[in-house]
């Protein structure tokens, strides 16, 4: 049981050290929310029962358990020694001895299972100096990201380990979190239903934060209301990293909702970006990308939409131009959709690499000179106003190039009309090759 003491004069439940630090696992399969790599036949379990650990990269957010089980992993295997450094705060000259008193401990039979957090903020050299250690055997490393260790981790190093995600704690973890809470100090959390939900919707997944923020609820002399914990609870930051996978799976979950045209989950992850400090302007250019991507010809009017949202927003800023964004979002997520034209180009684009060598037909190029028309060029160009249809149907691919076709318009928005067009004049293009 954690130390405290009770202050009787306020009825106040005090600790006299962290409770996150109290609460700290003492075996792997206490750790929650892992259930894919703790438990019975998964794959950390079995490596400490066959202690036969190999180095590995623990990515996942912050507050689930990456420090608790790498110090677990070295108590439950043998003949192991424990050495922690962070990349925050770790120096060349400590990482050094580090790695050579692990080189020494190794030569007398021991090896050194050494837990590195925050190993992406290593540079390029500092992560290959542990490559020696890990391939001779006197280091086990255990790496911990909250970023992709594909885009952070040295792909030497990342091909000598094992890559294990974690997730974040779900509802029902954080439920077992606070039963743990409320055990360890012998006192229910003074909360009513509610607020014992929106205090475990504000952690967010994280661990660490719902003890924070449960130490802080142990205080309450009183049964505490959500109306009570949103104006006395010192709240954590929004969870967000707006140059990691936070701000890249944020915004593509908000891209694929507009997509889904799911125009509330759609708003939903806007709010969670702009809340997380997300630079309005790069949401900007995703909604215009969208329009373009997404919604294309079906509706153009879509990227005039996103225009127009992006300079009001620059015209009057926060927080009124954000409402701007959120109406663009509205329109492109009940729009009708098509992505027939970056289909098109894609495949026009590959057929453009391939080739590159062929020239345009002799009757699509200019002649200025007098030598340019002896050469044939523009021989045989027909002027399409001049014609009936103001249609010529003429060949506008290279001679010796099978025609491409790119272009399929759905049938949906106002690409029906298009479509309709275009089956016209394919039909007249197809007469004129059947009678020559």
């Amino acid at each position: 049981m954690a130390d405290l003491f009770k202050d009787s004069e306020r009825n106040l439940v005090v600790l006299s050290k962290p409770l996150a630090e109290v609460l700290r696992p003492k075996k792997l399969s206490d750790v929650l929310g892992q259930p894919h790599l703790i438990g019975h036949d998964k794959i950390l379990t079995l490596m400490c029962s066959s202690n036969t650990m190999k180095s590995i990269i623990l990515w996942g957010p912050p507050g689930v358990g990456k420090t608790t089980i790498a110090r677990l992993l070295t108590c439950e295997m043998e003949n192991t020694s424990f050495e922690q450094c962070s990349a925050m705060s770790s120096g060349v000259t400590e990482l050094r001895k580090i790695l050579n008193q692990a080189d020494q401990m190794f030569h007398v039979g021991k090896q050194t299972l050494l837990f590195v957090d925050e190993i992406h903020r290593f540079n390029k050299a500092q992560q290959d100096s542990f490559l020696p250690f890990v391939e001779q055997g006197s280091i086990i490393l255990i790496g911990a990201t909250t970023e992709n260790p594909s885009f952070e981790i040295n792909s030497a190093l990342l091909s000598r380990s094992l890559v294990l995600p974690l997730n974040s704690l779900s509802m029902s973890d954080l439920e077992v979190l606070l039963t743990r809470v409320e055990d360890e100090v012998q006192k229910q959390l003074p909360l009513d239903d509610r607020a014992r939900e929106y205090l475990k919707e504000l952690a967010a997944g994280d661990g660490r934060v719902l003890i924070s923020l449960a130490e802080q609820a142990l205080r309450f002399s009183g049964l505490a209301t959500v109306e009570v914990l949103k104006t006395s609870l010192f709240r954590p930051a929004a969870n967000y990293d707006k140059s990691g996978d936070q701000h890249y799976d944020t915004i593509s979950a908000m891209h694929k909702s507009i997509r889904a045209s799911d125009a509330d989950a759609a708003l939903y992850w806007l709010a969670r970006a702009l809340c997380g400090g997300e630079d309005p302007k790069f949401i900007c250019r995703r909604l215009t990308r969208v329009a373009i991507e997404d919604i294309g010809l079906a509706d153009e009017n879509s990227v005039t939409v996103c225009l127009n949202a992006w300079q009001v927003y620059e015209r009057i800023g926060s927080p009124e131009g954000e409402l701007a964004l959120a109406e663009a979002i509205v329109y492109l997520s009940l729009s009708p959709k098509s992505n027939a034209v970056y289909k098109a180009f894609s495949e026009a684009r590959e057929d453009a690499k391939n080739t590159s060598s062929k020239k345009p037909p002799m009757s699509l190029l200019n002649s200025p000179t007098k030598l340019m028309k002896e050469l044939g060029r523009s021989e045989g160009y027909i002027y399409d106003h001049d014609t009936a249809d103001g249609f010529s149907g003429q060949n506008c691919f290279p001679k010796d190039m099978k025609r491409g076709v790119y272009y399929f318009p759905v049938d949906r928005g106002k690409e029906r009309e298009l479509k309709k067009r275009l089956s016209y004049f394919t039909k007249i293009r197809a007469r004129q090759v059947d009678s020559t």
